[in-house]
Parts: structure tokens; sequence; C-alpha cells
């Protein structure tokens, strides 16, 4: 019963967290909607239907179709990894948000799993505003987007927490920059997204199965969209399940040992 209360109490603190960065996100809400339209769009007209006619089919689909799901997968990437580091980091830092949340019954396991959470749903959002344009393009099967969205969902929990993890460890504001740029570029250019995983050289390959999530995630959402299988698709969501295990874990950790004294 004690077990049941304080799950059910630890629920409702951070669905707290997680309304208010909803309410907040709502008040800009046509601000915060136009760039998953936009961005998408570019990539699709640059590289899928402009550099796309110069290229061959890739494992027999059409160029603009091997890299929409990727498109969709790295922009989930984006929105929540820079939702939970610069935003975390902002609310906890510059706006104080966390200390007056603290000064209630919530306590900062609470905050920072709602954090995490809220960078899930904007990645969510992402997918949500890309999914709507790459079924207009006839770019993906509609059952196929059905079962990427809450996938997508997932994939934001484990990018929202490894940015909570560097948001904990930043010193200053200027300092995210450095994942930014040395994690999330490499990341995705290197996970398979504009060309397939195995034109790489053997080791690369292994390292980005090995340390870059996203390789993972476009992996099972390109099946998804495509139609095709993914042979390796345990290894993709234990990948998956166990790194939103550790980094939730790690940023709670790196978030107690920054702010409780």
């Amino acid at each position: 019963m004690k077990t049941h209360m304080h799950l059910r109490a630890c629920l409702n603190g951070v669905f707290r967290v997680w309304l208010r960065n909803a309410l907040v996100f709502r008040k800009n809400i046509r601000v915060n909607l136009i760039p998953p339209f936009i961005e998408p769009l570019l990539y699709l007209g640059a590289i899928g239907f402009g550099i796309g006619t110069y290229i061959t089919d890739i494992d027999g689909l059409p160029y603009v179709r091997f890299i929409a799901p990727a498109i969709l997968a790295a922009s989930v990437m984006n929105a929540s990894f820079f939702e939970c580091a610069y935003g975390t980091y902002v609310r906890m830092y510059y706006q104080k948000t966390f200390d007056a949340i603290l000064a209630t019954p919530i306590t900062l396991k609470e905050v920072i799993l709602g954090e995490i959470v809220w960078g899930a749903t904007r990645g969510l959002i992402s997918a949500l505003s890309i999914s709507i344009i790459l079924f207009l393009f006839g770019l993906a099967s509609p059952g196929g987007l059905l079962i990427a969205i809450p996938l997508s969902f997932i994939a934001g929990i484990l990018f929202a927490s490894i940015a909570a993890c560097f948001s904990a460890l930043s010193p200053s504001i200027d300092t995210i920059s450095y994942p930014a740029t040395l994690f999330i570029a490499p990341m995705f250019l290197f996970s398979g997204t504009f060309f397939p995983l195995h034109l790489l050289p053997q080791v690369v390959q292994y390292l980005a199965l090995a340390f870059l999530p996203l390789t993972h995630v476009v992996s099972l959402t390109r099946a998804l969209l495509t139609g095709t299988t993914d042979t390796m698709w345990a290894l993709n969501m234990t990948w998956i399940a166990i790194g939103i295990t550790v980094f939730s874990y790690l940023a709670i950790r790196l978030f107690e040992r920054r702010l409780i004294v």
C-alpha cells in the first residue's frame, strides 16, 4: 500500500512539472509549432528531392523515402535534446523555476523526471508535425506512422535523459554547445541518416551501434515507415531500454549532487 501511494505521489509530481512546462509552451504555441513543419520541408526539398535526383535507389528505396524516416528520428532527437539541455538549464539556473517548485511537496527526482517527460513531449510534437508532411507527400505508410509516433516518444525520453545529464554537468550555458557540437552533430551524420550504415568502415559501424543512440532509432523508424525488415530490432530496442534506464537514473543523481548541499 505504501509503495502504491508513493508511486502515485511521484507520478502526480512528475505530471505537475510536465503541466507547468506545457502551459508555458502553450502561450507561444504558434511560434513553437512553426519550426517542426519548416525544418523537414527544407531537408526533404534540398536533400531528398534535390540531391536525391542524382542518387540511385538505396536498398531498393528511392533516396527521398530512404532519408524521410531518418529526418523524423533526427528531429525527435533535436527537439528532445535541446529542450532538456538548454531549456532545463535555463529553468534551473536563470529562471529559478526549480527553486520555486522544490518549495512545494514535489521532490527533485520528480522535477527531473517531469523535465525528461516534457522533453520527450517536445520530440513527440515534432514527430507529429513531420508525420503529417510525410503522409501528405506519400513518403510513409499510415500504419507505420501510427507505430512510429509512440516510438518517437520513447526515443524522446532517451534523448531528453541524455540531455539532462549534460545540463546537470554544465558549469555554464555556453558549455552546452560542446555536446551539441561534439555529440549531436556527429550522431546526425553517422547514424545511418543520409547513407546506409554498412558503407562506413566496420570499426565505425561498431562505434555507431555502441555509442550513437540515433543509430537505433533511425533503424527502427526506417523499418516501420518503409515496410522493410529491421534485422537488428532486438538490439535496437534493448539499447533504447537500457539507455533510458541508465541515463534517467544518472540525470537524477547528477542533479542531486549539483543542487542538494
